[in-house]
């Protein structure tokens, strides 16, 4: 029997734990590519380019992939389905001169919603864009929130990767 208090014990403080972690998370990340803001804009904007440059994708090369609507284009879609990488969509939902708006979703293997931002400012003389690449969302409880730091760790250091994959990617192109 002091087993089972034992277990509802720890059950009880994890729970609790969880109540008192961040209710969200957000990311941002930064990089200056040697192009030009609307050269590069079109590079994010294209889900086309996705897969070549995204660090989710790369890590699951067997994953298949759909892409649908026009790119730069209100309901322009990236949907996913990996055994790594779980099942998932990007859509795209609007732009304007210096950003470009995502939704973000996962339905496996749980399902979570985010907000996937970028912001593109002329950077030295014009010939050059800072891209800041911004990610945000809710986090769901209890097992979300107590994985949150272990979440944020982790999509820091896949938003360098990102970066520098899109920057050698476009610079090279």
């Amino acid at each position: 029997m002091i087993i089972v208090y034992i277990l509802l014990g720890l059950i009880v403080t994890l729970l609790l734990v969880a109540a008192l972690m961040p209710k969200s998370f957000s990311v941002e990340k930064n990089v200056v590519i040697r192009k030009p803001r609307t050269e590069v804009m079109s590079y994010v904007g294209n889900l086309n380019h996705y897969s070549q440059w995204n660090p989710w994708q790369k890590m699951d090369p067997t994953a298949k992939s759909q892409i649908s609507g026009n790119p730069l284009s209100a309901g322009h879609q990236y949907h996913w389905e990996g055994k790594k990488i779980g099942i998932g969509e990007l859509r795209f939902l609007s732009s304007d001169a210096h950003h470009i708006h995502f939704d973000l979703e996962f339905f496996k293997p749980w399902k979570s919603k985010a907000k996937d931002n970028w912001h593109f400012e002329d950077w030295g003389d014009g010939s050059e864009t800072k891209v800041t690449w911004q990610n945000g969302g809710d986090l769901p409880w209890p097992m979300a929130r107590l994985m949150g730091p272990m979440i944020a760790k982790n999509l820091n250091h896949q938003f360098e990767q990102g970066l520098d994959n899109l920057k050698k990617m476009v610079e090279g192109g």
